[in-house]
This record gives C-alpha cells, sequence and structure tokens, in this order.
C-alpha cells in the first residue's frame, strides 16, 4: 500500500486496534482508530477510509449494521469483517452485504497487511474499471469459451 491509502480499524478492544495499527505501520498508510460503530460513521462523514477493518460484535451498534450503511454511503470503500465469533451465517450475511472478506480472529500481522492490500488491490481495480469502462473479465471469458468450443467440435 502506498501513503495517503487510508484505512478505518473499528473494534471495541484497545488491543486489538493498537495490533492492527503496529501492523500496518510498515506499509505506510493512514491508519485510524475507533471503537464503535457511531464512531466509525461519524469518522467516515469526516474522513472516508479506503479500507474499513470492521469487527462484528461491539456494544451499541453491531458490525452487520455499520457494514450495510457504510455500502449504501461509501460504496468504493471496502470492508472487511473481523470477528471472534464466525459462523456460516453470518458470513453469508456479510458478503451479501458487500464485505470484501470476512476473518475470525485472532489475525497474525501479516494477515492484517495481507486483507488490507488485498482489499485496497480491490479498490484500485474496481476504480479503474469505472474510469475506463472496460471490465478485464470479459475478454478472459470469450478466450475461455473460444477454448471450450474447439474442444467439443
Amino acid at each position: 500500500m502506498k501513503m495517503g491509502n487510508k484505512v478505518l480499524v473499528v473494534d471495541d478492544k484497545e488491543v486489538v486496534r493498537l495490533s492492527y495499527i503496529r501492523s500496518l505501520a510498515d506499509v505506510h498508510c493512514d491508519v485510524e482508530m475507533v471503537r464503535d460503530g457511531e464512531e466509525a460513521l461519524w469518522v467516515m462523514e469526516q474522513r472516508p477510509a479506503d479500507v474499513v477493518l470492521l469487527d462484528l460484535r461491539m456494544p451499541g451498534m453491531d458490525g452487520m449494521s455499520v457494514l450495510k450503511l457504510i455500502k449504501q454511503k461509501w460504496p468504493d470503500t471496502e470492508v472487511v469483517i473481523i470477528t471472534g465469533y464466525p459462523s456460516v451465517e453470518t458470513a453469508k450475511e456479510a458478503v451479501r452485504l458487500g464485505a470484501f472478506d470476512y476473518l475470525s480472529k485472532p489475525l497474525g500481522p501479516d494477515e492484517v497487511v495481507s486483507v488490507a492490500s488485498g482489499a485496497m488491490t480491490q479498490k484500485k481495480w474496481a476504480l479503474h474499471k469505472v474510469r475506463t469502462g472496460q471490465d478485464q473479465g470479459i475478454g478472459a471469458s470469450a478466450a475461455s469459451s473460444s477454448q471450450t468450443s474447439s474442444l467439443t467440435h
């Protein structure tokens, strides 16, 4: 990631927030941390983030509600749900609401950097496609179809 990329860490546990900030310090991005969903939405209104690392269970507004609001107001922001209470149901719901990824705690430093970098890359590709009007997948699908067609004839 490059300087200027903004990551918002949302978790009610200070030790988790500090751990993620330490992990992301080496990749030279701008990291901000908050302790709950209401604070996260306030920060997004003031200084929208490129990537949000979002806890699922927090006092007050839960992570799923925050995810839904972020994707409605800032659809280009990539959100990663990180939870200590993973389940298939919440994973499906998070993906349905537009989460980039769904991970279970604890995360090591390399995992934090990897998921934040992956989410940033996804955001850049999505914005590139919008700006250029191109979808890189169309050509690949056509090539794949022609190969399949030649195998069946």
